[in-house]
């Protein structure tokens, strides 16, 4: 590599809006973020799919249903 060009690289906090905290390792010392891991519905389980305006139904109607 080559010297003085690359940024440098140390232990960086990340704090998200829940409160969860993360140790790692970035150019940044620390970041804050909306959503983590342990706060997002795709992680614990707790996304579901919901069709509230009809969208499925609605494009079936357009393009027809096949059988």
């Amino acid at each position: 590599m080559k010297k003085d060009i690359h940024p440098e690289y140390a232990d960086a906090t990340i704090t998200c809006a829940c409160g969860n905290v993360i140790h790692t390792r970035s150019t940044k010392k620390a970041m804050t973020v909306n959503t983590c891991s342990a706060c997002h519905p795709y992680f614990t389980g707790q996304q579901t799919l919901v069709d509230t305006e009809g969208r499925i139904d609605q494009f079936y109607k357009r393009y027809g249903k096949k059988k």
